[in-house]
């Protein structure tokens, strides 16, 4: 017997042609999902690599026994194979709630909260066999992630400026007015706390506003800092 008929004998027998196509759904789910979790690691998003590679992989292997029993018990009994895949779509909410942080007077993780979302549908898709539109949506999410966000941003400089107050209560909301007065675009608004000896401020321990802003191709960056810089409540300031 031929290499090429023992071949055939083995795609012929059910159980072995199953666990290559599903061992193929789940090799290229988690390269579809580590694709979009590669770009969230880069940005030191909350749920990164990893975690989009086990979204994408659990939902194409949701899918997947969903059309496995589906297939087994055709006219058996009444069996819906988009059953399951729904409960991975309403089900990965929780998963994405937790990616979203209130850090300070921001909040993050919205996008990421997204992608994890949209990382379940190509999974749900990848276990469907539907490769074509799986690997069509991994495309544009990537590229809505990674270069969208140059394009919102295009024409604006973004500075990152570190202010050590007295009192974050009092300070933050005349920060933001001094700073949308001046003609900029508060992008978020941290709270820090720099510890440690290679503080850029003068104390080892200060309590610190993390301030995002953009201006127009850096328009109105000195007169923020000096307006800033003069508020009796604020010790120091720091541009990055």
């Amino acid at each position: 017997m031929s290499i090429k008929e023992i071949l055939l004998d083995l795609w012929n027998n059910q159980t072995f042609r199953i666990t290559v196509e599903s061992g193929i759904k789940l090799a290229v789910a988690a390269i579809l999902g580590g694709f979009i979790g590669y770009e969230r690691e880069h940005s030191h998003r909350p749920a990164g690599f990893r975690t989009h590679i086990l979204v994408a992989v659990g939902s194409a292997l949701v899918m997947a026994t969903s059309v496995y029993m589906f297939e087994i018990y055709k006219g058996q009994t009444n069996l819906d194979p988009a059953r399951l895949g729904a409960q991975v779509i309403s089900g990965i909410g929780f998963l994405g709630a937790g990616t979203i942080l209130r850090e300070g007077f921001s909040v993050k993780g919205l996008t990421t909260a997204a992608s994890l979302w949209a990382v379940s549908c190509i999974g749900l898709a990848v276990g469907l066999g539907f490769y074509q539109g799986a690997l069509i949506a991994t495309v544009i999410i990537y590229l809505t992630l990674n270069l969208l966000k140059k394009v919102v941003s295009k024409g604006n400089t973004g500075k990152t400026l570190y202010i050590e107050v007295e009192d974050i209560n009092e300070m933050a909301p005349e920060i933001g007015r001094i700073i949308r007065k001046c003609g900029a675009n508060l992008h978020s608004l941290e709270i820090l706390y720099a510890d440690g000896e290679d503080s850029k401020f003068k104390k080892k321990s200060s309590l610190v506003l993390k301030a995002l802003v953009y201006t127009k191709a850096g328009e109105g960056l000195d007169l923020i800092r000096d307006s800033i810089s003069s508020l009796d409540g604020v010790k120091d300031l720091y541009i990055d």
